[in-house]
């Protein structure tokens, strides 16, 4: 006597059905996604690395004269002096660093609608807030740690070609060891890339909004803030529209910060001010638009089509 199972058969659509994946594995794979696709993350803050060394290389035929110089000044200019270059190796990295990463969030989302790449990836199990957040987090998350180690690394090579010129030229022990004190604080680098990405995060939500909402020149409609500021200027005579891009762009230093009294002098522990900075309406302004922005990003993604 046959008897009837009562375990119903799978539906072909529930086969079909690709399996869920957790949110911090599709997060990780879709950020592993971005770093392949988008290699000139990693290599420009390299490149320009490169570029700063082979600079400091050629002006290291003159340090020699040059230290000699300079130690016959006092503690503070001698400390101003020697920081300057790897001051100025790590300003050009970071300001690489910032460049590379609004080029990558004005394409982030418009190119992969001009390329429609976007039906793919919207076929996968990943939702529109994880793919946008990835894209985010590349210049908030990943590209800082990045940047730190970079100069890092740079650092130390200047510190060891200046150290064998200067050992060559005859200059003493003595005389060289100093501007190993002298070297920028780890720690003040840490503070300060956090400082910095956490006072443009509207500024890259900003950015990835326009990249999913325009069909084409994405770079002019993020200038629209600029053409506002000059619009006020020309027609009104007023600049608070402009004075507020400024702010927005720069205005991380004096937020987080307190000035060096001597002029080219670099940050000291005792300079920093997190207190002041966590406690700046305009921090918390600038991260409430840009969870607005990246939600506005998220539903762009979700109902825009390819271009």
């Amino acid at each position: 006597m046959n008897t009837q199972s009562n375990v119903e058969p799978e539906s072909p659509s529930s086969l079909n059905k690709p399996p869920a994946a957790s949110a911090s594995r599709a997060m990780y794979w879709s950020i592993r996604r971005e770093l392949w696709e988008n290699r000139s993350i990693c290599f420009a803050p390299l490149a320009v690395a490169g570029v700063v060394l082979l600079g400091f290389s050629f002006s290291a035929i003159q340090l020699p004269q040059r230290r000699r110089a300079v130690l016959m000044l006092d503690e503070v200019h001698q400390r101003v002096a020697i920081q300057m270059p790897y001051d100025i190796a790590a300003a050009m990295i970071i300001l690489a660093a910032f460049i590379v990463g609004v080029i990558y969030c004005l394409d982030a989302l418009h190119g992969e609608r001009r390329d429609r790449s976007v039906l793919f990836w919207k076929s996968m199990p990943v939702s529109d807030l994880t793919a946008v957040l990835s894209k985010a987090s590349i210049p908030m998350l990943i590209m800082p740690p990045l940047i730190f180690v970079v100069i890092i690394a740079t650092h130390l090579i200047m510190l060891l070609l200046s150290t064998v010129i200067l050992l060559m030229s005859g200059l003493n022990a003595p005389t060289i060891w100093p501007q190993i004190r002298f070297l920028p604080p780890p720690l003040v680098l840490v503070y300060g890339l956090t400082v910095i990405v956490l006072w443009h995060a509207p500024i890259y939500a900003w950015l990835l909004l326009v990249s999913g909402w325009a069909r084409r020149a994405t770079f002019l409609w993020a200038l629209l803030p600029v053409a506002i500021g000059i619009f006020e200027r020309v027609a009104f005579g007023s600049s608070h529209f402009g004075s507020f891009v400024r702010y927005r762009l720069i205005g991380w230093f004096d937020e987080g910060f307190i000035p060096p009294t001597v002029s080219g002098a670099h940050i000291e522990l005792m300079q920093l001010t997190p207190g002041k900075f966590l406690s700046t309406p305009g921090l918390w302004i600038g991260l409430a638009f840009a969870a607005g922005f990246l939600a506005a990003a998220v539903r762009l993604r979700r109902y825009r089509g390819p271009i």
